[in-house]
């Protein structure tokens, strides 16, 4: 796969106008195949091979926060990365998840190419799934390159997306005392 992809690569460099013979070009499309499978790896990821059985029985109810856990994902709309954070809450029902298992299951999800809206629903239903926890919550605030970089060329804005499930969705009390954390650096 990475000789097609650089094959791809070699032609967008001549579409561009550029000579991929020239020194500093000449491995490029090589190395841009190498980078854009490993930004891409969470295709080959699966949630039970990331979880690996790191859930442990605890009488822990209390709610479980798991704050800046940093991300690196690709826009699926313009292949230009989008930078951030996580922040992970749930409220445990006798299991918890490993501490380290957080950030791989983030970091699954971020390696795919999709929109930061998705990937904050897809990290709390895969913490759901494993934990069957009363709630989950999940905040991202990320940068986009694709606002930053071309179009309105926008350096200062973010974006802020949240999925709440269970009692995070369904008690404002709850709710409330996750955001309170997060925002209380």
């Amino acid at each position: 796969m990475t000789e097609e992809l650089a094959n791809h690569y070699r032609q967008i460099i001549l579409a561009l106008g550029e000579d991929p013979e020239r020194e500093g070009l000449r491995d490029t499309p090589k190395r841009a195949a190498k980078a854009m499978q490993f930004l891409n790896r969470g295709y080959v990821q699966s949630l039970e091979e990331i979880v690996n059985g790191a859930v442990f029985e605890s009488e822990t109810d209390e709610m479980v926060l798991v704050k800046d856990i940093e991300l690196y994902s690709m826009c699926e709309h313009h292949l230009l990365p989008f930078i951030g954070r996580c922040h992970i809450a749930y409220l445990p029902r006798g299991r918890v998840l490993g501490l380290s298992k957080f950030a791989r299951i983030v970091d699954m999800y971020a390696r795919r190419m999709q929109i930061q809206e998705n990937l904050t629903r897809q990290i709390a239903e895969a913490v759901q799934r494993v934990t069957e926890a009363r709630g989950v919550a999940v905040v991202i605030e990320a940068k986009h390159m694709c606002m930053m970089m071309r179009g309105v060329e926008k350096q200062n804005s973010s974006m802020t997306s949240s999925v709440m499930l269970g009692a995070f969705r369904e008690n404002q009390s709850t709710r409330q005392e996750f955001l309170t954390l997060i925002n209380g650096r």
